[in-house]
């Protein structure tokens, strides 16, 4: 899979090209955020992404300085350059540095399409004589449908249906015949990348985001599903006592565990399981700390990030109720109009937004 950066100080920019990219059409995944060139840094040095998309004004390290540093640092990655300024100076800068592309704001889904496809062929170029890219693309194609289930799973708690997911994916990679040492190598790089994200946005302590990944674990496919299972099963167990044991629930942890997941299935209910509470002590303590009960919290919040998204006259309506938690699109536009007394389309069109 071939993994992509995205860098913009504004989380709706990001927001926009996460959901136009055609992404697993295309053999991408979106490795990581940040908000500025400092931070895409880091994040390039961890991840290793062969795709940078990058906004050109941000705070502290623009895009300017992070394509200049890219340019030195990391000469073969990709970088398309996103703006919402026609500047020749910015353009210049961009082609200088070798950005594969300039697009403006806002952005036309064909055109970052067809940017990223160029990207994924000039990246297939020049691993063609290997043929490692077409081999690592082929294994991330069979391991996306398990990193969705083990996203689910992780943040539900549900052990049981975590592992019986590992177990399938080693199955199916057994039955594929891996073997190769490189190959191997870069399945545990995706499953402990997912493995770290699924920590963070689970508030686990950064102390325990380090793996030791020795040659044994990459001599056979048994070993490397063997060692994720251990990771993964550690990791949930960590995350479980913390939630489970503590003297006190941490409403700031619930909340940031909410605004991860708004546009989900979110309930009541589920926050309470997986947090260890009951769900009238949860519906009590949070209307308390935040003035909203949890189901108005969610809607409130899908709201304001649907109002901020229709700013943008590029997106359709139908992908700001996707992006907002709503398959319906009639229903989006009750729930709209109801919260703020003015349909969505028409408060595009008035400028009210």
């Amino acid at each position: 899979m071939i993994k992509v950066l995205l860098v913009d100080d504004e989380s709706w920019n990001r927001d926009i090209v996460r959901t136009f990219g055609a992404w697993e059409n295309l053999g991408m995944e979106i490795a990581g955020e940040a908000e500025d060139g400092i931070e895409a840094l880091k994040l390039t040095q961890l991840l290793s992404p062969q795709i940078v998309i990058t906004d050109m004004r941000m705070p502290g390290a623009d895009g300017v300085q992070l394509m200049n540093n890219l340019h030195d640092l990391y000469p073969e990655v990709k970088v398309v350059v996103v703006s919402g300024y026609d500047d020749f100076k910015y353009a210049q800068n961009a082609l200088r540095y070798g950005a594969v592309d300039y697009l403006l704001k806002p952005i036309d889904p064909k055109e970052l399409n067809a940017v990223l496809q160029k990207c994924r062929k000039e990246l297939e170029s020049v691993s063609r004589e290997s043929g490692t890219l077409a081999l690592d693309m082929d294994v991330s194609f069979s391991l996306s449908s398990y990193k969705q289930l083990l996203r689910v799973h992780f943040n539900e708690l549900n052990s049981e249906g975590m592992i019986s997911v590992l177990q399938g994916m080693g199955r199916e990679l057994q039955q594929s015949g891996i073997t190769k040492f490189e190959v191997l190598q870069q399945i545990t790089r995706e499953m402990l990348l997912l493995l770290m994200e699924l920590m963070k946005c689970n508030a686990l302590e950064d102390e325990s985001m380090t793996f030791e990944v020795n040659r044994e674990v990459l001599s056979s496919c048994e070993n490397t599903i063997a060692f994720l299972m251990k990771q993964y099963s550690e990791s949930l167990e960590q995350l479980i006592r913390q939630r489970k044991f503590k003297n006190r629930l941490n409403l700031e942890e619930v909340r940031q565990y909410i605004d991860n997941h708004f546009a989900e299935a979110v309930t009541l209910e589920a926050l309470a399981r997986v947090f260890f509470v009951s769900k009238e002590y949860l519906s009590k303590i949070f209307k308390l700390e935040y003035g909203r009960n949890v189901t108005d919290y969610i809607l409130h919040l899908r709201m304001e990030r649907a109002k901020q998204w229709l700013a943008e006259d590029s997106i359709p309506i139908k992908s700001v109720a996707e992006m907002s938690g709503y398959e319906d699109v009639a229903y989006f536009y009750r729930v709209f109009k109801k919260h703020y007394g003015i349909a969505p389309g028409e408060m595009r069109k008035n400028g009210q937004v």
